[in-house]
């Protein structure tokens, strides 16, 4: 299903993800200001000059809230996400969002990046940005 916006995506939730997902994005808006949202893949995601660096999905049984860099943080509780430094926290209620922990992950975002912007030039290989 595409989405032309964030609100969009929103809107396309139940009730009780909606409510998961108002809390991450605020906190995202919130501590990211600068960052360029918007729908990539399907999905809301914030970028620093191009680069991705947090956004989240719905998945069958849960939010996922996923940080492309999140394996090179040093605040911990986020589990590996795939072959590259991504990691990822997955809630099933709003309950469980830490708003601390939360804007932690995404204070720490803006100074731990890899450059995904370029992954595919450097077939694959990934080099640390900040």
């Amino acid at each position: 299903m595409g989405f032309d916006s964030i609100d969009a995506f929103h809107a396309s939730l139940t009730e009780a993800d909606r409510v998961i997902c108002d809390r991450l994005r605020a906190a995202i808006d919130d501590t990211l200001p600068e960052a360029e949202r918007r729908i990539w893949h399907g999905h809301p995601v914030w970028f620093l000059d191009g680069n991705p660096i947090v956004g989240y999905s719905r998945l069958k049984s849960c939010i996922r809230l996923l940080f492309w860099s999140g394996q090179s943080f040093e605040t911990p509780g986020l589990a590996p996400e795939g072959k590259f430094k991504a990691a990822e926290a997955r809630y099933t209620a709003v309950s469980q969002v830490d708003p601390a922990l939360l804007t932690r992950w995404i204070a720490e975002a803006r100074v731990v990046q890899w450059d995904y912007r370029n992954i595919v030039r450097r077939k694959g290989r990934l080099e640390r940005l900040v």
